[in-house]
């Protein structure tokens, strides 16, 4: 996968209206975008389609899918069929539960990231200890994508470590939680950043600020 400028924005806005003000000022600079639950809940699959169809953009659902194999199923098929390239899948839950969403993803054409450890605090309660143990499953089963924390630099490295350097991974928490973009990348191969860039006053100086941040 490849990710312009190496950042891949977030749009966990409540309404189509709003992801279409984002995207209208942004897209020059981005090809990747992550959609979840606050705008897909709000106004439904079909804004999948629309950001997908009127930006050309690919596009990440960020469903953190964790359940059993055959609900998995279902909700892989229906992302896919609004036309998301890659799904976010939670590791915790079982190989055969990955499995899966890896099998649907691969008959639509399409790609799963799967999450090793998430970004905010409360993660080092149950996850933390299990992400290393999730990464190697990953790549027991094949899995190209990853997701670990930009702002556990110490465990993002050891996941690379697990997963080598031909996987693909993508880093969420930069920005308001902390991540640095430069230091992130040292490990990942591209950033996640959302409401640093929408939330601020200008947010294509915001954007542009990052860009340039990695490139120096």
């Amino acid at each position: 996968m490849e990710v312009k400028n190496k950042i891949i924005l977030a749009l966990d806005v409540p309404t189509t209206r709003k992801a279409i003000e984002i995207m209208d000022n942004l897209s020059d600079n981005l090809n990747t975008v992550k959609i979840g639950y606050p705008l897909v809940l709000a106004e439904g699959l079909e804004s999948v389609t629309r950001i997908k169809e009127e930006y050309g953009c690919r596009v990440i659902c960020d469903f953190k899918v964790a359940d059993i194999p055959a609900t998995n199923e279902k909700i892989a098929d229906a992302t896919f069929k609004a036309g998301a390239d890659a799904l976010i899948v939670h590791g915790f839950v079982g190989e055969d539960s990955a499995a899966s969403c890896l099998e649907t993803a691969t008959k639509h054409g399409g790609e799963i990231f799967l999450l090793t450890e998430m970004s905010h605090p409360g993660a080092a309660q149950f996850l933390q200890p299990v992400s290393m143990d999730i990464a190697r499953m990953g790549v027991k089963m094949g899995i190209h994508n990853y997701v670990g924390p930009s702002t556990r630099l110490d465990r993002l490295k050891k996941i690379r470590n697990i997963i080598g350097e031909d996987s693909f991974l993508i880093s969420p928490g930069v920005g308001v939680q902390g991540g640095d973009p430069q230091d992130t990348l040292e490990f990942a191969n591209a950033i996640i950043v959302g409401r640093s860039i929408y939330l601020d006053n200008d947010p294509v100086n915001a954007l542009n600020s990052i860009i340039d941040s990695i490139e120096l």
